[in-house]
């Protein structure tokens, strides 16, 4: 954990967007997070030091930042926001079939924010109903001000098999293609919360989706062994599909009738079909998407028993040029999603 002498946001430098100094902000609100990290020495170190682990073991290490106005929405309740923050990590350690372990967070807030404290210890109280949730424990970081938006930035630590992680690149053409969960529903609750899906019947239900995904922690382990390719679904079906096509070098021909969809998602296409569009493009699912060979449909249907998760096939992988198709009813190939998808740039 930077200290205020190597911070930016030093109070006593420059105006803070917190009322107390950094050293207090650390030892009220972050170090409690801390506890059950031995490594961690309770954030009064310049670093934390992970565990050693077993023989055939291996760290498998992800970052992921969310930005106010980019990934979330300014006035979003700050718990909400933290607790995403992890569980996209989180999400990225399951699509390797990784075992969470423990986090870093970096965290930035406007200068001169008013209600800076408040914010901050609401969410440091979503970070420990997920550290509860999930097992893990925050090892260290940083928090600083700026001139911009919120953002927080997450460094997240998982345990996975030294020799068997889940990787983008191992398609096989003639694999199945598989997804967890349903589809579309955190981009129609985007939609809702600006204002551009207007019923009350699937607000609860599809807002709930955009603010607080469901990372598969204990899909992606189960499926080391099983699955040939995976990754999770944080920038639209067709888009990261179209990552193991061409890591693999398989097309990925996706059926649309076999897309997994919620009550709210078919309530909504039923009063307006366009929205089938955001379940092929719409971006934070948190959902994996992973191949594996026609003969593992036992095994992956008794997982799916087994965890009590919802698991679909919505496809093949076909030994032709690398790409991403998806078929109508009819068999026809649906146009127009050449470019969906989310970017960051």
């Amino acid at each position: 954990m930077v200290r205020p002498t190597d911070s930016v946001s030093d109070a006593a430098a420059s105006p803070g967007p917190v009322s107390f100094g950094e050293f207090e902000r650390i030892d009220r609100i972050f170090a409690p997070l801390s506890a059950g990290a031995p490594g961690a020495f309770g954030l009064t170190d310049d670093a934390a030091l992970l565990p050693e682990l077993p023989p055939g073991q291996a760290w498998t290490v992800t970052v992921d930042a969310l930005v106010a106005g980019v990934h979330f929405l300014a006035d979003d309740p700050p718990d909400l926001i933290a607790r995403k923050a992890l569980r996209c990590n989180l999400s990225d350690l399951a699509a390797m079939g990784a075992v969470p372990a423990g986090y870093t967070l970096a965290l930035a807030l406007p200068r001169g924010m008013e209600d800076a404290v408040p914010w901050i210890e609401q969410f440091a109280i979503g970070l420990g109903q997920d550290q509860a949730e999930f097992g893990i424990h925050l090892f260290g970081g940083d928090s600083v001000s700026t001139d911009g938006p919120i953002w927080a930035s997450i460094t997240a630590f998982g345990t996975v098999s030294g020799d068997r992680p889940l990787r983008r690149s191992g398609a096989r053409p003639g694999d199945d293609i598989w997804v967890s969960g349903t589809l579309g529903d955190a981009a129609l609750g985007l939609l809702v919360l600006r204002g551009q899906i207007l019923r009350d019947d699937v607000t609860e239900s599809l807002v709930g989706r955009y603010h607080l995904p469901h990372p598969r922690v204990s899909l992606g382990p189960a499926l080391v062994g099983t699955a040939h390719a995976a990754l999770d679904i944080s920038d639209g079906l067709v888009q990261d599909a179209g990552h193991i096509a061409r890591r693999s070098g398989v097309a990925i021909e996706i059926e649309a009738p076999s897309l997994p969809l919620s009550q709210a998602m078919i309530a909504c296409i039923d009063s307006d079909p366009d929205l089938l569009h955001h379940v092929l493009v719409g971006g934070d699912d948190y959902e994996l998407l992973f191949t594996a060979a026609p003969e593992a449909r036992t095994a992956i249907e008794e997982i799916a028993a087994r965890l009590g998760v919802r698991l679909t096939r919505i496809g093949t992988a076909r030994d032709e040029t690398a790409g991403v198709k998806v078929l109508d009813r009819h068999g026809e190939t649906l146009g127009g999603l050449e470019r969906g998808g989310w970017t960051h740039a």
